[in-house]
């Protein structure tokens, strides 16, 4: 059986039909796009009471937030490695309310007799920290076994307040 070359053979009238298909689908995978666009980068998440965990796990998790282009409204306590969100996000999505309140302290890990300071960790801790956070951090004692609170008009002054949209927006 010879080979026979493929053919363009249509009418005119095809063309149209095609080139306004193409054209649907392009304007429809726009408008998917600028969908997914607006609907990751206005995702806003809410911290209302952690207490912390692990360094590491904290960090990727900002990590990926940061990424994907959430917002995170701090609304409650804030603990330990949860303060880490304020120095990995970028300061225009981070805010804190009226409730907000951050708890600093050095890193640990447990032993068989309680527990360890890290200091290689906690220093790790200060430098994601902004510098004008570590400057209060230094100022109220550093980062020591005992915890230290940051609210109110300080952790105002410290860190962006939420603007009554955003609070709005959970409600």
């Amino acid at each position: 059986m010879p080979h026979r070359p493929i053919r363009n053979e249509h009418r005119k009238g095809d063309d149209r039909q095609t080139w306004g298909e193409i054209m649907k689908l392009r304007i429809l995978l726009c408008a998917a796009i600028a969908v997914a666009w607006a609907s990751s980068a206005s995702a806003q998440v809410r911290i209302t009471r952690d207490v912390g965990g692990l360094i590491q796990n904290y960090v990727d998790r900002y990590q990926d937030m940061r990424a994907s282009g959430e917002r995170v409204l701090i609304d409650g306590p804030c603990l330990s490695a949860c303060t880490l969100v304020v120095g990995i996000l970028p300061p225009d999505r981070v805010c804190v309310t009226k409730h907000a309140l951050l708890g600093f302290h050095a890193a640990w890990e447990p032993t068989a007799n309680g527990k360890v300071l890290v200091p290689s960790e906690t220093r790790r801790m200060l430098h994601i920290y902004p510098a004008a956070l570590r400057t209060w951090i230094t100022r109220n004692g550093g980062l020591k076994a005992q915890m230290i609170f940051l609210h109110g008009r300080m952790l105002a002054n410290l860190v962006r307040p939420c603007r009554e949209v955003e609070v709005s927006q959970l409600r």
